[in-house]
């Protein structure tokens, strides 16, 4: 389609603007209405994360130069994928692409907490010691990879339009952005939002120091498998503003706020079989 080659054209200076965007205003509002006070040096941590975004940056543009958007592409291109074999409305190809390609990132984000090889790669995002717009951004290299191998094999299945993997990444991109923000919301609209969307009040749960609480909340865009599936969580014990973020055998700042302490992290201490929803409140990692 002419306005799919349009969107391929333009798919990185789509998601550019959309990132810049949002992130201003998020930073914004972090300003303006915080939900928390910050407890360790903003300063290190921004620089920090945002070093780790670039470097994921141009290693996925060196690894997968065409990235999901590309794969879409290619699998129309070969008839790859239910969308490539089933007559359904442009529309309805999209909506349900969309729909289905934040199913299996939830699930990846349950896997990542499951695995205790993969954990490790995702303590990454998790050992940041505050929580904010930067926080929805900082993940290993390695699992970035990991992410994008998964999605192609999610696209050569499903072959959704190339409209839909802009919408989502771009979706992805900014309720991950909007979902960590220190950013306050009146608890009456968060409660109604939360029911189409992941807020930061319910995914900050997801980044509690307390085992039972962290394996909750995985959704970053649709609010409705951690619903369906058993994993939601309305609150933390001790509340938003006395919950502890991070993870117990990280508490340094060294690994916890450091490029080089951050890239590390997958290399560094056990796991102690980590098991998903296994463990009882305040057992440790």
């Amino acid at each position: 389609m002419a306005g799919e080659s349009w969107i391929l054209a333009y798919e990185a200076q789509i998601r550019l603007g959309f990132f810049v965007g949002v992130f201003a205003l998020m930073a914004l509002w972090e300003i303006l209405a915080p939900r928390r006070m910050p407890g360790h040096s903003k300063s290190v941590r921004w620089s920090n994360n945002l070093g780790l975004v670039v470097l994921n940056t141009v290693l996925l543009r060196l690894v997968f130069p065409a990235a999901a958007v590309g794969m879409a592409a290619f699998a129309q291109a070969q008839g790859w994928g239910m969308f490539n074999y089933l007559e359904v409305p442009f529309w309805l190809a999209v909506l349900a692409s969309v729909v289905a390609l934040d199913f299996f990132i939830w699930l990846q984000h349950v896997m990542v907490h499951a695995v205790p090889a993969l954990w490790r790669l995702h303590r990454v995002h998790h050992a940041d010691l505050d929580y904010d717009v930067t926080t929805g951004l900082r993940f290993h290299p390695l699992e970035i990879l990991l992410s994008m191998l998964i999605k192609f094999g999610v696209i050569v299945v499903l072959g959704p339009p190339v409209l839909a993997v802009v919408l989502f990444e771009v979706l992805l991109n900014a309720t991950s952005m909007f979902n960590h923000g220190n950013v306050r919301i009146p608890v009456a609209l968060d409660r109604a939002l939360r029911w189409f969307v992941v807020t930061p009040d319910m995914h900050r749960v997801h980044h509690s120091i307390e085992d039972d609480e962290t394996n909750s909340n995985f959704g970053f865009n649709l609010p409705w498998w951690d619903r369906l599936l058993g994993t939601y969580r309305d609150q933390p014990r001790a509340g938003h503003e006395g919950m502890t973020i991070g993870i117990r055998t990280f508490r340094e700042d060294k690994w916890c706020s450091w490029l080089p302490g951050l890239l590390s992290i997958p290399f560094s201490r056990g796991t102690a079989g980590y098991a998903i929803n296994r463990r009882k409140w305040g057992e440790g990692e």
